[in-house]
Parts: structure tokens; sequence; C-alpha cells
């Protein structure tokens, strides 16, 4: 059965074990069906939910023209990774912690959700180029010239998806597009430092190396 054990201890403690079982039985799938697929290939934007090690979380955004996220099967993603702020938080957790979920959300047309939870890993753009059988699209972002060009793939492997309901998704309509700062480190072009953080204390900058232990344990 789908769900983790604290799902179902939740399930039994609210009253909520028929309903859950109706949506693991409807909704829930090891695969990605026709319409997920299509729907995926049409998506300009996911949210990607990582894990490292030891439990720590974070949730990053991406996004691309329309089907940047490929879809090799109904089992099989590849999701490019452009050049960021160097950090790598979804890499570096990935790398640990294999696990991911990706939830893709369209606003602006059908305002539904689609989960597809799975286990990834990196694939650099060599080990790509040397498999046979790859979307031209793929093949395409791999040889491009000038532009975004991924500097690696996470590839993922599908273990759930399911639908994420309309009913509390906002609709939005969408805005001509406008120049985006890519390539370049200047945090007013990108508006890296839209929140004024730079000079706002913080321990790993300010010396106090106690409390930066307090704070990240070994």
């Amino acid at each position: 059965m789908p769900g983790s054990i604290g799902e179902h201890v939740l399930q039994e403690r609210y009253g909520t074990v028929s309903r859950a079982r109706g949506f693991y039985d409807h909704q829930v799938l090891d695969h990605l069906n026709e319409r997920m697929q299509a729907f995926v290939a049409r998506a300009e934007m996911v949210f990607v939910a990582t894990a490292d090690s030891a439990g720590e979380a974070d949730c990053s955004f991406r996004a691309g023209e329309p089907g940047f996220v490929r879809v090799l099967d109904e089992r099989r993603l590849l999701c490019p990774e452009y050049r960021g702020n160097g950090v790598m938080a979804s890499l570096g957790n990935i790398i640990e912690n294999g696990h991911v979920g990706l939830l893709f959300i369209d606003f602006c047309g059908d305002g539904i959700g689609l989960h597809v939870n799975g286990r990834a890993r990196l694939s650099e753009n060599a080990e790509l180029l040397a498999r046979a059988g790859l979307p031209d699209g793929v093949l395409a972002a791999l040889g491009q010239q000038g532009g975004r060009r991924p500097e690696c793939w996470v590839a993922v492997d599908v273990v759930e998806a399911y639908v994420h309901c309309s009913k509390h998704i906002p609709r939005l309509v969408p805005r001509p597009a406008v120049p985006r700062a890519r390539g370049t480190d200047d945090v007013v072009r990108t508006g890296g430092d839209f929140f004024r953080a730079k000079h706002s204390p913080r321990p790993w900058v300010d010396g106090d190396a106690d409390l930066c232990e307090r704070s990240h344990p070994a």
C-alpha cells in the first residue's frame, strides 16, 4: 500500500483511513500514465523537495521552456540543472539521499498539480551524450551553444505519481515575457539580495563559532 508509516498512524488517529484508502486506490500510480506524461511535457515549472542524509530538508524551484523536464518513458524523467548561485543545495542532498519529491503546478491553464516522488541521481552531459535512444529535445539541449545549457541533469525513477487537486491552487494570468538576467552573478540584476540579507548577522561570517556549532551540530 502507498504511504508512509506516519501517514497510516495519523489516518487511524484522525479517522481518515477510508478516505485515504480511496485516494490511494483511485489516484496514486507507480508510474506516469499518458495524461501525466503530457502534463509534465508542457510544464514550465517544478518545485523540487530533497533532504540530506540527516533528514534536513530543502525545497527549491526550477523553471524553463515548456517541457524543460524531459519525459523518457512512464517511469523515467530527466531534469536539467542550469548555472545557479553555486550552492547546489538540491544536488548536494541528492548525492547523500536519492529520495526526491517533484511538484508540478499549472497556475495559468488547467489549475491542477501533479506530485511525482521517486529516486534521483546525477547524470553528466557526457554520460547522456553516450546513451542511445534519447529524445531529440535532450540531445538539442546538450549540444546548445550559448544561452542556457544544462551543466548536468537529475535522472528520476518514478515511484509514486498522483494529483494535487485544484481546490486551493490560485489561478494566475501570464504576463508578457521580460528579459531575464542569465549567466550573471550581479545580485541587483538577479534579485539575489531582495531580502537585504547581505548585511544581516550570521555566525559563519561574524565569527561566533560557538553559535554556529549550536545551530549546526555535528
